[in-house]
């Protein structure tokens, strides 16, 4: 097999398994946020301020979160362009 095959079927296989544990970590992140949810509901006594704070950081993690991916996908992306032109 060439070389540059073999480079872009593991680059393949590397994106496919970021992909799936990415998935699998955004997943743990909503239902965490959810289960957050619904205690903050049911916390009354908890100031407004609070509130805010937490939600503000949830944004700001959700924001991270499609940051992170969209600079792996074009790391992969640069990758296969290399690997490409060996072919």
């Amino acid at each position: 097999m060439e070389p540059g095959k073999m480079a872009l079927q593991m680059i393949s296989f590397q994106r496919t398994l970021f992909e799936s544990t990415f998935s699998a970590m955004c997943t743990v992140q909503d239902q965490t946020e959810q289960m957050t949810n619904t205690f903050l509901k049911q916390m009354n006594w908890m100031p407004e301020e609070t509130r805010k704070s937490i939600n503000d950081s949830v944004e700001m993690y959700k924001k991270a979160r499609e940051d992170f991916k969209k600079s792996v996908d074009q790391g992969f992306e640069k990758f296969e362009e290399i690997f490409q032109a060996k072919v």
